[in-house]
């Protein structure tokens, strides 16, 4: 996942409190099919293989169903459980829980189906290296990272161990819709797919019903630096579904854009009183640094900060539980349904 500014990200993206309660040892994560009840799932169809999906660094061809999965990035992993597949190696969330461990909900999920637990593949440095004897080690069929900063070279590499699934337009900016889509058609498993994102979409509506106080009201993401803000873009997922509730990406945040496509720019402290929006969406990785930020000088030149009209998210957890949310993520009381909580207040100023 991507370093805290760039992560907040998840770039990540996660965050919880979920308490993996520990369960008996269970089957093998090598069987996709293994379902939280035990039984098995609808498999994988065998009239959707071969499934050739092209990304913006080549063509995967999956000839059968996959097996033993691997994913890398953002997303994919929850993705994948989502449609009852358990991956055998991912990718490590530093950021969010420490060298080696898994986010909280992606342990929830394997110990409530009793499966093995997966490789947790080295990312160090926010996908700048690979791990590549960690995947070899891991034997997958299949290599899922529709939301990742995967480079062409790296691509290439691993197109040798087994079919990549990668982003479709540019890296780290795939949204959550097509992050679920991609994955389950990967696995065979799209109508499953479709059925996850039926119920998310349910969720949103639900939200949005709830919240008219949301309708029209301009929205910005940040993450302060040291002399700049990291801004998100409307290409970044954790900004686009929060559209999703009737809130709108600010024009400044356009106007300002110098990423060229990218999901975030550095806007000098020098220019801060030009990104206008109704409600700011404040990134932090402590508390300690929330409470600082409200009263930091140099950030009073933001108008909604100046007017208090802000809506924080604070600790790696948290955060990426919402940047943006995964399959696994949108139901999470403290994730999300927080953010939109504080969404409303500021709303409502």
């Amino acid at each position: 996942m991507r370093k805290p500014r760039i992560i907040t990200a998840a770039l990540a993206i996660a965050g919880l409190a979920l308490a993996a309660c520990g369960s008996p040892a269970g089957p093998s994560n090598a069987d996709p099919s293994v379902t939280p009840s035990g039984a098995a799932s609808p498999q994988a169809s065998s009239n959707a293989f071969p499934v050739e999906i092209t990304s913006a660094l080549g063509t995967a061809t999956i000839a059968e169903a996959p097996k033993r999965v691997a994913t890398w990035g953002w997303g994919s992993t929850e993705a994948a459980i989502s449609v009852g597949v358990y991956p055998v190696a991912v990718a490590e969330q530093s950021w969010t829980v420490g060298a080696g461990n898994l986010l909280p909900w992606v342990e929830a999920a394997y110990d409530e189906a009793g499966v093995e637990k997966p490789a947790v593949l080295t990312d160090a440095d926010g996908g700048a290296t690979f791990p590549y004897e960690e995947l070899i080690a891991a034997d997958p069929d299949l290599i899922v990272a529709p939301y990742s900063g995967l480079t062409q070279e790296q691509f290439d590499t691993l197109s040798d161990i087994a079919p990549v699934v990668a982003y479709p337009a540019a890296p780290w900016t795939t949204g959550w819709q097509d992050t679920i889509t991609i994955t389950a058609e990967a696995l065979g498993r799209g109508a499953e797919g479709e059925k996850v994102l039926s119920g998310i979409d349910d969720s949103l509506a639900a939200m949005k019903a709830a919240h008219p106080e949301f309708e029209g009201k301009t929205i910005a993401g940040i993450w302060d630096g040291d002399g700049s803000v990291s801004v998100y873009t409307g290409a970044d997922p954790r900004i686009g579904i929060l559209t999703e509730l009737g809130l709108k990406v600010a024009p400044s945040v356009s106007e300002l854009d110098t990423s060229n496509g990218g999901f975030y720019y550095e806007l000098s402290y020098e220019q801060l009183d030009k990104l206008d929006a109704d409600i700011l969406i404040a990134y932090h990785a402590n508390e300690q640094d929330a409470k600082a930020f409200l009263t930091k000088p140099a950030l009073q030149a933001i108008p909604a900060v100046k007017a208090g009209r802000v809506a924080q998210v604070s600790d790696p957890v948290t955060v990426s539980s919402v940047s943006p949310p995964t399959a696994l993520t949108f139901d999470w009381k403290d994730g999300l349904p927080s953010l939109v909580d504080k969404l409303s207040v500021a709303a409502k100023k």
